[in-house]
């Protein structure tokens, strides 16, 4: 696959099932070192893993209990330990930070961080969930209906090699909560996670991955293309 230097298209693919975490990490980091010498294009990878527990570079032994014995993985990303499982998105994204894409300029570490957290918080208002951030604590987050306290929702762990970008963001949408106490989440113990189906039983895998989709132009630029 040839990189076209000028493109309004970024890939777009989607793998069924569940994928293996080293499976993953082979392909992004390889797929990444093609973008580096302009063998491949950009492309956006969404996912499922088993369920995993995964080791950023800030990760503290202490933070892992594990009481089910899930696999447990260093991810090379930045961040600290995070639950990975079915019910989960995960959207790998490998882009090239030489130039600008979209809203974000080219080689702006904090503003292409800040672009898929917008990314987050535009996907999940299309599906009629209010999202935000908050100064001092990773990822993006909710008010839980249920117990009416801030959750996190979605979380972001990023790798740049050569200012190309690889890892990216996870969403819950009906993961096993209850597996997120395997572990102290991004480090943050004073606040629980929470999912979208908490909020709206009916909201699917394709409709969140359709909402992805659609919100992805509005602050990177391209448009997505199904591979």
């Amino acid at each position: 696959m040839t990189r076209n230097d000028i493109s309004e298209e970024i890939l777009w693919k989607k793998s069924q099932g569940l994928t293996a975490y080293p499976e993953a990490l082979h392909f992004m980091s390889a797929h990444a070192q093609e973008i580096i010498q302009k063998k491949a294009d950009p492309l956006v990878w969404l996912v499922e893993h088993e369920p995993i527990f995964t080791a950023g570079t800030s990760a503290k032994k202490e933070d892992l209990f594990n009481p089910h014995h899930y696999p447990t993985y260093e991810a090379g990303r930045g961040g600290q330990w995070t639950y990975h499982g079915p019910g989960q998105r995960l959207a790998y994204v490998m882009l090239d930070l030489n130039k600008q894409n979209g809203t974000i300029p080219a080689r702006d570490l904090r503003a292409y961080v800040q672009g898929l957290e917008q990314w987050i918080i535009t996907t999940l208002s299309s599906l009629g969930v209010k999202s935000f951030t908050r100064e001092g604590r990773i990822g993006v987050w909710a008010t839980d209906p249920i117990t009416n306290q801030e959750a996190k929702i979605a979380a972001l762990g990023i790798r740049v090699s050569r200012w190309i970008s690889w890892h990216g963001i996870s969403i819950n949408l009906n993961p096993t909560l209850n597996d997120f106490n395997g572990i102290v989440p991004c480090g943050i113990t004073e606040y629980g996670v929470t999912s979208l189906e908490r909020f709206d039983r009916s909201i699917s895998m394709q409709t969140l991955d359709e909402a992805l989709a659609k919100a992805w132009p509005l602050i990177f630029g391209s448009i997505p293309k199904e591979i």
